[in-house]
């Protein structure tokens, strides 16, 4: 029987207009057979630290560095797998005959899902609802992404229904803090040195193409 795997993809300072100098996708992957061993993982450590509420870069604090390092922890212990693709939006240049903000995105998206997709399993791909076009967006992925035939199913949540797309959030949220040279928060450096202490490659630069856990890919379009 083939093997399947759960993507759950998210998207930080994505928006063309928001200020934000880089547009951040990514993903964390997870065996099928193990996503209902995580999330139980993930609801005990909330119980153990009596946090409420969602897993979010924005809510790291000194109060709850300890449990946002127990998440970080269990990321690197275990078969999840992180992914992303960044970009300069200063980069995109829309002057190009044929060529818009909107294109670049999905090929963003391309970009994160075909190439790390094995064609011997199977996929699910669950994505961030996050607006009213969302539904537009779904099926314009699905027509890019058509002639996979290991992708069996995309699909819309809320990030409130899933902790393992809040993980997402939280993994990407530190690249980007880092990337942006931001260090006001003192538990948001520990938790990105501790990220970092993990990975042989800063998360500021690509890492190798075949790298399983922590993989990055910085796209320059100079």
């Amino acid at each position: 029987m083939s093997k399947t795997f759960n993507f759950y993809c998210d998207e930080s300072t994505h928006l063309q207009n928001d200020g934000m100098p880089y547009m951040m996708i990514a993903y964390i992957s997870s065996a099928y057979h193990q996503v209902k061993q995580h999330k139980e993982y993930l609801k005990f450590l909330k119980a153990k630290h009596k946090v409420k509420g969602e897993i979010k870069w924005s809510n790291v604090s000194g109060g709850q560095y300890p449990y946002y390092a127990d998440l970080i922890d269990y990321f690197f212990a275990t078969d999840l797998a992180f992914r992303s693709v960044i970009v300069k939006k200063s980069q995109i240049n829309e002057a190009i005959e044929g060529f818009s903000y909107n294109d670049f995105y999905f090929k963003m998206y391309y970009q994160l899902l075909h190439h790390k997709i094995n064609l011997a399993y199977n996929y699910n791909i669950y994505m961030d609802i996050k607006d009213t076009v969302s539904h537009k967006k779904l099926a314009k992925l699905k027509d890019i992404l058509r002639h996979n035939s290991s992708i069996r199913n995309f699909q819309f949540i809320r990030s409130h229904e899933s902790s393992l797309m809040q993980l997402t959030d939280l993994i990407m949220g530190a690249i980007n803090y880092k990337l942006r040279g931001l260090g006001q928060v003192t538990a948001k450096n520990k938790l990105i040195a501790k990220i970092e202490s993990q990975c042989k490659t800063p998360i500021t630069q690509s890492t190798p193409k075949n790298e399983g856990k922590l993989n990055l890919f910085h796209i320059d379009l100079k």
